[in-house]
């Protein structure tokens, strides 16, 4: 996919943050939009921000499979193709693996992940039937590593980060004419921390006000980040200073680099 201008971009949680950020993008680039949220205001401002562009708007909870099947039926009928699909929804917990409860467990897990594998899923046909598509699915710097009190998280981004590097090669061994990317964020200014849950012994302001200063990237620049990996045809597209740190430092150290989480984690995870 060289040129975005009249592609049909499907991009979930566009309601704030990097999802807000993905539809500017892609609009001054000629997307045709359908952008989904569960929050009827943030996706209506996000409408608001985009001008002139075509755009609809769809109420979307990822968590809910049936929905994402109608939902993809539904974008299908509505522009007649879909070129482009990412995956972007998502929540956050801060839960030791002992205090997490398994309704915060199954909330993760059933947003983060099967949000993303059902998005995948109901999208693929329409996808192949464009002849020119791209399945984009945001993970995290937490696919990458392993993170205390984020198990939760981690469980699901590194399933996702999995998920996807399986279809890309599926793709392109089975010859179908869809791309697929996986997304790594750092640290980026969103309201996700603020929305996360947290464990009942955790320290939610110092957790929030902590992520805030480690959150380097603003949505925009990591919205363009990916639009330019999905024009390159990246498969991992790392967002942020700190994602490629990670990065390098999990290639260098293999599972050697858990001591250096272990420091950094008490110093500022568990006071």
């Amino acid at each position: 996919m060289k040129d975005l201008n009249n592609k049909v971009a499907v991009v979930t949680g566009a309601g704030s943050g990097i999802g807000r950020a993905l539809a500017q993008a892609l609009a001054a680039r000629g997307c045709r939009l359908a952008l989904s949220d569960v929050s009827d205001t943030g996706l209506a401002e996000t409408v608001k921000s985009l001008g002139e562009a075509e755009v609809k708007s769809y109420r979307l909870d990822v968590a809910d499979r049936d929905a994402i099947y109608a939902h993809a039926a539904k974008v299908r009928k509505d522009f007649g193709q879909v070129n482009l699909v990412i995956n972007n929804a998502g929540v956050a917990l801060s839960a030791s693996v002992r205090e997490m409860t398994d309704e915060d467990f199954k909330w993760v897990m059933d947003i983060d992940f099967w949000g993303v594998a059902h998005g995948t899923r109901a999208f693929l046909p329409h996808l192949i039937e464009s002849g020119d598509g791209h399945v984009v699915n945001i993970s995290s710097v937490f696919g990458l590593i392993g993170v205390p009190k984020q198990s939760a998280y981690n469980s699901a981004k590194f399933a996702v980060r999995g998920f996807t590097e399986a279809l890309r090669q599926e793709m392109k061994l089975e010859k179908q004419p869809v791309q697929v990317s996986c997304v790594h964020p750092g640290g980026i200014r969103t309201n996700i921390a603020n929305a996360a849950r947290m464990g009942k012994s955790e320290n939610a302001a110092g957790l929030r006000k902590g992520f805030d200063k480690l959150a380097l990237t603003t949505p925009e620049k990591a919205a363009e980040t990916i639009v330019k990996g999905i024009l390159r045809n990246e498969s991992r597209i790392l967002v942020g200073p700190d994602a490629w740190g990670i990065e390098a430092i999990n290639r260098l150290l293999g599972s050697a680099y858990q001591p250096l989480v272990e420091r950094f984690s008490r110093k500022n995870l568990y006071v």
